[in-house]
């Protein structure tokens, strides 16, 4: 069998589609270490692999989180964490690296110690029809002269990688986009755009949903038809006032209304109606399966799992590729997006009862959902890592040892 390391940044969204895989990987018989934060060391651990935490603690957030401070946290943390990592991969000696698309220290180390490597897209692909954040474009000038520091920072980071590492073939500047001969996309050919415009190198394998642990105290039992389900993710702060809005709003729609309140505490919200279940975190899977209806901020992981389920959406974009995603839903019939200025105005309870009665929105998640089963998931991911391990051949021996080991 062989070793495989995953090298990816700190965000859920981007760690969580990956510890199906590794678990799946694990359970064939491979070797899997893990270069993570400590934040996701028990879970990555609960999946079967080594975990090896960068140096330093957490990975900092930009802030604010634009494309440009985005290219500037990934180019400096790839200076500061690449010898720790490069020292951790040459004892492990990995037969393939398999790194997050906007993991430039994955990258960079995969070129430096000549072993083959996968990209992992917990997002949309990206080419010209699909732009990603970080591509060349006049707002990213525009950025730039608005902000010349982060320019500077990022600027000097590349030229920091380029004199100590290995960064031959790397964009110089779309960072959120690196690419590799095999390319994993969790979601379906369907839901990606411009689908046709990609070649063999991007398996769409749809989304990687295992196994998770149970929660015995959310009362599943109890909910009651229709189930309204409304989160905005962990990544962004929730405002309370925008959960009570959609709370006040689902509530008179009957059933269960049951709101993630994530980052936010829940108490904050105020007294809610007798149907509203506020918690901090809920078991989304199990919930989407009851769900009639998701309220959600459209982020790529949870609209995944509400397809895999068949759940008609109302998108409230927050940021980041949260509209372009939104986007996509309304393109496909399988929901509807709203702006967050216009929530209080008494929309979503419009809209919601349009997605719980119109059987077109139902019909279009339910095609999405035969799509995004179809893909194969987990273990299709896992397939193609192992197709691309057999082209590769051995590699083990052209790995090279830490130069303080020589003889």
């Amino acid at each position: 069998m062989s070793t495989i390391a995953f090298l990816n940044i700190g965000m859920h969204g981007h760690v969580n589609p990956t510890l199906p895989v590794v678990a799946e990987l694990v359970r064939r018989g491979h070797d899997v270490t893990y270069h993570t934060t400590p934040e996701f060391r028990e879970e990555i651990e609960a999946a079967g692999a080594t975990v090896r935490l960068y140096p330093g603690g957490g990975q900092p957030f930009p802030d604010p989180p634009t494309p440009l401070t985005w290219m500037e946290a990934l180019a400096g943390t790839a200076v500061r964490w690449l010898p720790a990592v490069l020292a951790d991969l040459r004892r492990d000696r990995p037969d393939l690296i398999v790194h997050d698309s906007a993991c430039l220290w994955g990258a960079v180390a995969a070129r430096e110690l000549a072993v083959p490597a996968a990209a992992s897209f917990t997002t949309f692909a990206f080419n010209r029809h699909v732009h990603s954040p970080t591509r060349g474009s006049w707002d990213l000038l525009a950025a730039a002269r608005a902000r010349p520091r982060s320019l500077q920072g990022y600027l000097w980071s590349r030229r920091e990688l380029r004199r100590r590492f290995a960064t031959g073939g790397l964009p110089l500047l779309d960072v959120a986009n690196i690419r590799q001969p095999l390319n994993l996309v969790y979601t379906s050919r369907e839901f990606q755009p411009a689908v046709e415009d990609f070649d063999r190198s991007y398996r769409f394998v749809g989304p990687s949903i295992g196994a998770r642990p149970v929660d015995p105290s959310f009362p599943l039992d109890r909910l009651q038809d229709p189930v309204s389900y409304a989160s905005l993710g962990t990544v962004f702060n929730a405002d309370p006032e925008l959960l009570r809005s959609f709370a006040t709003a689902l509530a008179p729609l009957g059933g269960t209304v049951i709101v993630s309140t994530g980052q936010t505490d829940p108490d904050a919200l105020g007294p809610l109606p007798a149907n509203v279940l506020a918690r901090r975190f809920v078991p989304q899977p199990e919930v989407l399966a009851r769900a009639a209806l998701f309220v959600t901020h459209g982020g790529m992981n949870s609209v995944n799992e509400a397809m895999y389920a068949g759940v008609p959406l109302l998108v409230v974009p927050q940021g980041a590729d949260q509209p372009m995603v939104a986007r996509r839903v309304v393109e496909l019939g399988a929901g509807l997006s709203i702006r967050t200025q216009d929530v209080a105005k008494g929309s979503v309870r419009a809209l919601a009862r349009r997605l719980l009665h119109e059987p077109g929105f139902v019909e279009a998640a339910t095609t999405l959902k035969a799509a995004q089963h179809k893909a194969g998931g987990y273990r299709r991911a896992a397939d193609e890592l192992e197709r691309y391990l057999l082209e590769a051949g051995p590699v083990r021996q052209s790995v090279p040892v830490d130069p303080s080991q020589r003889g």
